[in-house]
């Protein structure tokens, strides 16, 4: 007797999304086979965290998917007054869904939790054929989801990390959604039961699957060059306003791989991850002294300065 699987939409949240001026449930949500992104991975993406029901650093992120939009020669389909429009619309929404108020709060839990908003666009619908067509209409989709973040262990204790040659493409800044090589990177570690890989090119750091790498070495903060062969997270600029404001030395340069393994700390940053330090580096300890294979002080006075750089939360108390 065959048995019908169950469909897969029907295991995705009734939480509603934004797909080419509609709002619908995501698991109702459709696109064509013959779309670019789905036949190339022709189209770039944004992922905005959103704090108390306000986006993080909303401009920062909206000019980086114009540049990754322009570098693909894609029209950007939305002015930034649109897609804060488009995103506020999900929040409330997201928040409605939950039991929550995107401004208030919430009197269940004391507060809204942290959302990820994504973006994707594309080229949109064509024929299939490598050229980048002109004047087609991009396919637009943005949806919203609870941010999963690190937990009090990998906050308390660091993190461990392995290393790999970066096998990837040499057009790392632009934000595409052609992210095989980041998966496979990603593989790496997961497979050795690490949190992130961190990559070099011939001999000099890079950046981790998913995650800007900073180093720390003698109290000032190191990171690669923005260039080509990295992906300018936001937080590149969070960082170094960070560390202007703490007091903390900033460089970007190019870093070695032994600078890497002879830091003093090491950390990663990105959107879910913040900032997080790491403690181990292919199954070696981190630093030296008290802090060697611990979280170090320049990793907590960062990650204290990142929290109070975030919107604060608004409570409301129960009636």
């Amino acid at each position: 007797m065959n048995v019908t699987p169950e469909p897969r939409n029907a295991l995705l949240p009734d939480t509603i999304c934004f797909l080419n001026g509609d709002y619908t449930a995501l698991k109702d949500a459709k696109i064509s086979v013959m779309d670019r992104g789905f036949i190339f991975g022709d189209g770039v993406y944004e992922v905005l965290p959103v704090y108390a029901g306000q986006v993080f650093r909303f401009d920062q992120h909206v000019a980086r998917l114009a540049r990754s939009l322009a570098e693909l020669r894609i029209t950007n389909p939305y002015t930034p007054a649109q897609w804060l429009e488009i995103a506020t619309i999900l929040i409330a929404s997201h928040a409605h869904s939950t039991g929550a108020d995107a401004q208030n709060g919430t009197k269940k839990n004391g507060g809204l939790p942290a959302q990820l908003i994504y973006i994707q666009v594309t080229r949109g619908v064509a024929p299939r054929d490598h050229v980048m067509l002109p004047d087609l209409i991009p396919t637009v989709f943005v949806m919203i989801n609870k941010m999963t973040m690190p937990s009090a262990e990998q906050r308390d204790q660091g993190v461990a990390c392995v290393t790999a040659e970066d096998f990837r493409w040499k057009k790392a800044h632009i934000k595409s959604t052609s992210l095989l090589g980041a998966v496979f990177a990603r593989q790496i570690s997961f497979d050795a039961g690490a949190v992130e890989t961190v990559m070099f090119r011939d001999g000099y750091l890079s950046e981790a699957a998913a995650s800007n790498v900073w180093v720390v070495k003698n109290g000032k903060v190191l990171g690669a060059p923005k260039d080509n062969l990295v992906l300018e997270g936001i937080r590149y600029g969070l960082i170094e306003e960070l560390c202007r404001e703490a007091g903390i030395g900033f460089e970007l340069r190019r870093i070695s791989r032994d600078e890497v393994f002879s830091a003093d700390e090491l950390l990663l940053s990105s959107a879910t991850k913040e900032v997080l330090a790491i403690t181990k580096l292919d199954d070696k300890p981190v630093g030296n002294g008290a802090t060697r294979g611990l979280p170090g002080p320049v990793y907590a006075r960062l990650y204290e300065a990142y929290q109070r750089a975030k919107p604060a939360p608004v409570t409301i108390t129960a009636a």
